[in-house]
C-alpha cells in the first residue's frame, strides 16, 4: 500500500453527510417505510460529491464517506439477522464519567449520537449484502468520474459490533464474537473481490478498554483484545493482507482521554493482525507523542504504517509544515516507502455528529495533501 515515489494521502473514512442523507439514515434507523430506488439515489448522488472533493482535496485513496451507514458499528443490524432493536445503555468514557460538567456540556451541545440501538437475541447470519453492493457500485461510479485512482471502504470489525450490540442469545461472549466474524467474513470478501480496498474498523483494541472494561485489569484487556484480534484473522483468511488495512482508535470525540490505554501496551496485539496497512491516533495532543512507541517496537516489514497527521477533533487547520513534519517522523522509523498519510479519525464517526465543522473537513484533507507533498520532496529529494 506505500509508493516508491511520493507519500500518498487517505483518511479514516467517514465524511460530513449532508442533511438529506442523514434524513433518509434516520429514516431507516427508526424503522419508518424506506422507498429503496430512492434511497440509493440520494446515497449515489452524495457519495459522487464527496468522492469530487476528495480528489479535489488530494487524497490519493478515496472512500464513500460511509455516506448510507448510521454509525461505523451499528449500521450492521441492517444487514445482518439476530438483531433486534432493545433498550442499549449509551456506553460513557470512562474519562468523561470523571468530569460529569463537561459531559453535561457536551450533550446540551446537540453534538452527541442519534441512532437506534440494539441487541443480539437471535444466530447472526448474513441477511442481505443489497446494501453493501449498492454502496459498491456507488463509489466505483464515483471513483471513475472524478479520476481516482485507488479506493477503500469501511466495515466493521467483530469486536466493535460486540461493543456496541450486546449479547444475549449465545451462550458465551466468546461464542457471539466467533460467530459475528464468521458472518462479517462476507461482507469483508465481497468488497475486496469489486476491487476495493477494506478497512476494518477496530477501536475496540484501544477505545473498548474505557468505554466497555473500563473495571476490568489492563492484563485482562489486552487478553481481551488478543481473542479479537485472534476471530478478526480468521474472518480475514480469505482476504490478503495487502489488500485490508485496519484502523486503532481510542474514540473520536473531544474529551480529556486521560483513561486511554497507552499504545505500547496494546500494540503487540495490534501488529499481529492480518491487515497491511494500521491507521491510528498521532495527531491529537494525548497520542502524538506515542510515535516513540513505535520507534522501540520491531515492526514487521510488510507492514505500513499510515499515522493520523490531522485531528478530527478540532477545528484548527494543519499547518502543512506540521503535517510533513510528522510524516518524516514515521519515514525515519520504517522508510519513506512505508508510510501513508492519514487522519486520526473520521469527521462523520455518526450521521449529524461531528467535532469538525463540514466545511472545514476540506481545508484539513488539503493541508494533509500538502503537507505529503512537502514530505516527499524533501525525502526524495
Amino acid at each position: 500500500m506505500g509508493s516508491l515515489d511520493r507519500i500518498l494521502t487517505t483518511h479514516v473514512g467517514s465524511l460530513p453527510r449532508e442533511p438529506e442523507v442523514v434524513e433518509a439514515l434516520l429514516a431507516e434507523d427508526r424503522g419508518d417505510p424506506i422507498e429503496r430506488a430512492a434511497f440509493d439515489r440520494t446515497m449515489a448522488s452524495a457519495v459522487e460529491e464527496l468522492v469530487r472533493r476528495q480528489v479535489e482535496a488530494g487524497v490519493d485513496v478515496v472512500s464513500d464517506g460511509e455516506s448510507s451507514k448510521i454509525s461505523y458499528a451499528t449500521y450492521i443490524r441492517h444487514r445482518l439477522s439476530g438483531f433486534e432493536v432493545g433498550e442499549v445503555p449509551r456506553l460513557s468514557p470512562r474519562d468523561l464519567e470523571e468530569y460529569p460538567e463537561y459531559r453535561r456540556r457536551m450533550a446540551e451541545s446537540g453534538t452527541t449520537p442519534r441512532y437506534r440501538g440494539s441487541v443480539c437475541r437471535g444466530p447472526i447470519a448474513v441477511r442481505d449484502l443489497a446494501p453493501l453492493e449498492a454502496d459498491i457500485a456507488h463509489l466505483w461510479a464515483a471513483a471513475r468520474k472524478a479520476g481516482a485512482r485507488d479506493a477503500f471502504m469501511n466495515a466493521a470489525s467483530p469486536g466493535v459490533i460486540a461493543i456496541f450490540q450486546p449479547n444475549e442469545h449465545y451462550a458465551s461472549d466468546d461464542a457471539y464474537l466467533e460467530a459475528l466474524g464468521e458472518a462479517m467474513r462476507a461482507e469483508y470478501e465481497t468488497i475486496v473481490a469489486a476491487g476495493l480496498r477494506l478497512q476494518v474498523d477496530c477501536p475496540d483494541l484501544a477505545m473498548g478498554r474505557h468505554i466497555r472494561f473500563p473495571d476490568a485489569s489492563e492484563a485482562d484487556f489486552v487478553r481481551r483484545a488478543e481473542r479479537q484480534v485472534e476471530v478478526l484473522n480468521h474472518a480475514l483468511r480469505g482476504v490478503p493482507a495487502e489488500r485490508a488495512r485496519m484502523h486503532l482508535c481510542w474514540g473520536n470525540y473531544e474529551g480529556p482521554h486521560h483513561r486511554d490505554i497507552p499504545l505500547e501496551r496494546i500494540l503487540p496485539v495490534v501488529l499481529r493482525a492480518r491487515p497491511q496497512a494500521i491507521l491510528f491516533e498521532a495527531a491529537n495532543p494525548r497520542h502524538a507523542h506515542e510515535w516513540k512507541v513505535w520507534a522501540g517496537v520491531r515492526i514487521p516489514e510488510d507492514k505500513v504504517l499510515v499515522p493520523g497527521v490531522v485531528d478530527t477533533t478540532t477545528n484548527f487547520i494543519e499547518h502543512p509544515e506540521l503535517v510533513a513534519e510528522r510524516l518524516e517522523r514515521f519515514a525515519g522509523i520504517v522508510g519513506r516507502e512505508r508510510v501513508m498519510a492519514g487522519t486520526d479519525c473520521g469527521f462523520g464517526t455518526f450521521a449529524a455528529a461531528g467535532a469538525v465543522h463540514p466545511s472545514l473537513c476540506w481545508p484539513k484533507l488539503g493541508a494533509l495533501a500538502e503537507g505529503a507533498r512537502l514530505a516527499s520532496r524533501r525525502l526524495w529529494s
